[in-house]
């Protein structure tokens, strides 16, 4: 029976042989889960929108920017920062949105109030390890379509806004665009 400690050294020595590589540079396993899971994700994208690499070998670092073309937020453009960390597929990536806008489920400081994005959540829609990329995008689009939560907002001042006058809630999402978001 071959102990951990010699299957470990064999495949050093194996590696060492077949390649020149540092050891101390080796792919993590979310860096070999990311290569597959950006290329689904840009495969499967919203036409609504579009990643944004600063840097093309760190996967693990990216921009989203959202452009609803209906709703209350058509015509913004909304950015929103996602960075993996070593612990995914176990752990959600953080997210946070850098534009400012007015709604229910996103606050002004850009946190992000979606199940998807919750290590644990109460309606057993939080991150599961089986969860991809996509997934979050996917998410992150439909916060500005059919995911729209005013019954438990982070933003509690939109979602009253909202039941009480929903022109006044229209008007300031526009002012909100105007001021904050690019085009």
């Amino acid at each position: 029976m071959i102990t951990l400690t010699r299957k470990l050294k064999k495949e050093s020595e194996v590696q060492s042989c077949t390649s020149q590589t540092d050891p101390s540079k080796r792919v993590s396993i979310r860096d070999k889960l990311l290569i597959k899971e950006v290329q689904e994700m840009e495969q499967t994208l919203p036409t609504t929108c579009k990643v944004k690499f600063n840097n093309p070998h760190h996967l693990h670092d990216f921009q989203l920017i959202v452009t609803p073309d209906e709703g209350f937020w058509h015509g913004g453009q909304f950015y929103f920062h996602i960075y993996v960390t070593e612990d995914y597929n176990m752990a959600p990536p953080t997210v946070k949105c850098q534009t400012k806008l007015w709604h229910p489920n996103i606050s002004e400081d850009g946190e992000i109030c979606l199940s998807l994005l919750r290590q644990n959540s109460i309606d057993g829609m939080g991150w599961a390890p089986t969860r991809r990329l996509k997934d979050v995008i996917w998410g992150l689009n439909s916060l500005f379509t059919d995911l729209l939560n005013f019954d438990d907002p982070l933003n509690s001042e939109a979602a009253e806004l909202y039941q009480k006058d929903k022109e006044l809630f229209r008007n300031k999402v526009c002012e909100y665009i105007t001021q904050y978001s690019k085009r």
